[in-house]
């Protein structure tokens, strides 16, 4: 913050100066330094140039910002899946681990009614009642 007062007041000290540049050369009715004057003044419609130039590019750039950052984004999400996707490999893993059963594999129920609750879910159970 400190930085910014300090760049406001040399700007408003320079702007003074200018001012009293001005007063002095029309009160003695001469000019200071006409050479360099001229070199400034063809530099600063350089870049006044410069300037209207940007803003024409500036004017194209949104549309380009948008896409950038539509492909960022994709690029992101795609990342994020590939992150999401390791780490469900690791917790399958890590269940295998801590699991007393390793390699869990379904096996069919022991129970009789469980089966033909199986059965009758799969659509065995239909065809028979008929």
């Amino acid at each position: 913050m400190l930085l910014v007062f300090i760049l406001f007041f040399v700007s408003i000290a320079g702007i003074i100066g200018l001012f009293v540049l001005k007063y002095w050369e029309a009160r003695h009715q001469r000019l200071l330094a006409p050479n360099a004057r001229a070199a400034f003044d063809t530099q600063a419609l350089r870049l006044k140039e410069l300037l209207v130039a940007l803003a024409a590019d500036l004017e194209k750039l949104p549309p380009e910002i948008m896409h950038l950052s539509r492909l960022a984004i994709h690029e992101l999400a795609l990342a994020l899946a590939a992150l999401l996707r390791f780490l469900e490999r690791q917790a399958h893993r890590l269940a295998d681990l801590v699991s007393y059963k390793h390699r869990f594999r379904r096996r069919a129920p022991r129970s009789e009614f469980l089966k033909k609750v199986t059965e009758h879910k799969n659509g065995a159970g239909e065809e028979q009642t008929k």
